[in-house]
């Protein structure tokens, strides 16, 4: 069975954003933040867990699709609350964006990381309304 096109390429383009993410955060974010002092130090320890946290948060939600595809769920357990697309609260804030002061490798993870869990919440809206109205 053929997995629906958007799930290819919103996949790949999650698990190469995870990856470039966590490479990111291994090996220049920490040097970054040291030399960037205390206070953007923080925001940057806290933009990259609101990166991080939308990461998980659009690939637990495509496993989760994927789940659906080969039969492991049904589309409604998939939309049930707990397997939904959560954490907007933090997700969808994108307060320090245009933050000069953070690293713009930084200020790219966070545009692409929200960009991406903005586009599969409409696509969850969809599943919802097709679903379950």
């Amino acid at each position: 069975m053929e997995r629906p096109a958007f799930f290819h390429r919103t996949y790949d383009e999650a698990m190469d954003l995870m990856v470039e993410a966590r490479n990111y955060m291994r090996f220049i974010e920490r040097r970054e933040r040291i030399e960037a002092g205390a206070t953007v130090g923080l925001r940057m320890s806290c933009e990259a867990m609101r990166v991080t946290s939308r990461l998980t948060q659009v690939m637990a939600w495509l496993l989760t699709q994927r789940a659906v595809h080969v039969g492991e769920l049904s589309p409604e357990e998939a939309l049930a609350e707990s397997s939904r697309l959560s954490g907007a609260g933090v997700c969808l804030d994108e307060s320090f964006t245009h933050d000069a002061s953070l690293p713009s490798g930084l200020r790219s993870l966070m545009d692409r990381s929200y960009r991406l869990y903005v586009r599969v919440a409409r696509l969850e809206e969809m599943m919802v309304r097709r679903v379950l109205h």
